[in-house]
């Protein structure tokens, strides 16, 4: 099963905190070169995809390096990578990481990555900033064309709940109102990520995942429990078959522990392409499931931890 995203990155503030430093990487494919020179370069602040996200605070999205302030643009065309969202942590007006999702043409992948914005300042509706669709282009020229008000589709509802959200079974959910052509393509689960500024914009990080080609074989919503001691699941989606809510019913997971824990703790994504790194029980159960890598992105606000995006691959 092919995935939507080609490779993960993350970049973390080096000793100095003025650069931002290699801090790992997940992929498939031929990326052995691409990683080498990742692993040896530092980003300034607003210096390329890592940098621009720091400067601005909120995600920002390429779907053409050619000709962009993109500093790989050779090695990653080399590597089959077209395109790529950056995704800041901030704790309060401190950075801590930015995670990078890389995708490549494919004329068999299907999927998007849209990047959605509003300013309550001069409009009531969300719009697109930019997209990557693969192959999807009816379902790109329809999205290109569409705003949402606040409460409705994807973006809608994640700017009102302000906390990541995942939607599935799109014929039978209105809270997608794009399904009858993300359902023709394939597309049938999708996953959207908030960022609040504070200061009346909002941006909101939309991954659609496709049967064939997922951006991840299970996608799940971790949150803070009310005493604020433990992750507990809020909602997933599993292109393996697997009900997660009967798996995690009474999963608790603490502060610190394995991956996902680990992530609250500090507040920086996590990348993971071993299980047998991870000695907690939600590794185990996830190890026993075939599943090798784990991504963990923490949604914090105002220093306070929201929620634990996983994608486990």
């Amino acid at each position: 099963m092919k995935s939507f995203v080609r490779m993960v990155e993350l970049w973390v503030p080096d000793a100095s905190r003025s650069h931002l430093a290699f801090g790992g990487s997940l992929g498939t494919g031929n990326l052995e070169e691409f990683r080498t020179l990742s692993e040896s370069i530092r980003f300034g602040y607003g210096e390329g995809l890592p940098g621009k996200a720091w400067q601005s605070g909120h995600p920002v999205i390429l779907t053409e390096f050619s000709n962009s302030y993109f500093k790989r643009t050779d090695a990653a065309k080399a590597a089959g990578l077209t395109c790529a969202v950056a995704l800041p942590v901030f704790a309060g007006e401190f950075l801590t990481a930015v995670m990078v999702l890389f995708c490549g043409d494919d004329e068999k992948h299907i999927g998007a990555i849209e990047l959605w914005h509003n300013d309550e300042n001069l409009s009531y509706e969300m719009a697109l900033v930019d997209g990557y669709y693969g192959t999807a282009e009816m379902f790109e020229f329809n999205s290109r064309h569409t705003k949402f008000p606040r409460g409705f589709g994807l973006p809608g509802r994640v700017w009102k709940a302000d906390r990541p959200l995942i939607i599935k079974d799109f014929a039978n959910s209105k809270g997608f109102l794009r399904w009858e052509e993300a359902s023709e393509i394939g597309i049938n689960c999708a996953i959207g990520i908030p960022y609040a500024m504070g200061d009346g914009n909002t941006w909101v990080v939309s991954l659609l995942s496709a049967q064939a080609t997922p951006i991840a074989k299970r996608f799940e919503i971790w949150r803070p429990n009310e005493a604020r001691d433990a992750l507990v699941f809020e909602a997933g989606d599993c292109s393996l078959g697997t009900d997660l809510t009967a798996l995690y019913g009474s999963s608790r997971i603490a502060k610190g522990e394995g991956t996902i824990g680990g992530s609250w703790a500090t507040g920086m994504p996590a990348l993971l392409d071993n299980f047998n790194a991870d000695q907690s029980a939600y590794a185990t159960t996830s190890r026993q499931a075939g599943l090798a890598q784990i991504v963990a992105f923490p949604v914090i606000d105002n220093a306070r931890l929201k929620a634990v995006v996983v994608w486990l691959l």
